[in-house]
């Protein structure tokens, strides 16, 4: 697949994920998660052929224009879709799978100094809500879902949505394999603060039935 092809590819992506999006122009012109994945696409093919100086620096022109910070070295896969972008900052060692939705505010970063694989992986079909922190060489399993504010430190199995600081991978009922709704998610620790609750609450109508029978 050419350039151009990926490019329009791109903003029929767009078009069909964000409802916010009213025209083909609109979309080229203001889409700064778009903006970055071209930008990238140049400084990651630069990268390759061993410009590291050019690379770095067209990725810090980008983090300027588009306040997304990719590294050059970061492999991106098809149709990936950074939404409002600000803040948004991908590490190294980073790899993004195809049709990958990251919100603003998003961090994959990494934690050791040794030069070797030391940020995310994320697989194809992920969600990462706004504000969330990935860190580590550790995988986002394909179809999985990150919460908003979420921490992650250790692998996401496919097909699951993990929530929380530090994360948990929780239960949730979706609508489709590609759910953007990052908002209202299961809360473990809510959910166990309840049942606590509601246990506390059986064994006071036990006490009062032992008291009325003495």
């Amino acid at each position: 697949m050419n350039m151009f092809e990926r490019m329009k590819e791109d903003i029929t992506m767009i078009g069909l994920r964000d409802p916010a999006a009213k025209s083909t122009v609109e979309i080229i012109l203001c889409y700064s998660g778009l903006h970055a994945i071209w930008l990238h696409l140049i400084a990651h093919k630069l990268w390759n052929n061993n410009h590291r100086l050019s690379a770095r620096y067209l990725s810090q022109i980008n983090r300027f224009i588009t306040g997304v910070e990719i590294h050059p070295g970061v492999k991106i896969g098809r149709r990936v879709f950074i939404d409002h972008g600000m803040g948004v900052v991908i590490g190294e060692t980073g790899v993004i799978g195809d049709d990958v939705i990251i919100y603003q505010g998003v961090v994959l970063g990494g934690t050791s100094l040794a030069k070797e694989k030391r940020h995310p992986t994320v697989g194809s079909g992920v969600v990462i809500g706004a504000g969330a922190i990935v860190i580590g060489n550790l995988t986002l399993g394909n179809g999985s879902k990150i919460g908003a504010g979420a921490v992650v430190l250790e692998d996401v199995p496919p097909g699951t949505t993990a929530v929380g600081v530090p994360s948990r991978v929780v239960h949730e009922d979706r609508k489709c394999a590609l759910d953007q709704e990052h908002q209202n998610l299961p809360d473990p620790i809510k959910e166990s603060i309840n049942d606590i609750l509601c246990e506390i609450e059986d064994l006071k109508e036990e006490i009062a039935i032992l008291k009325n029978n003495r």
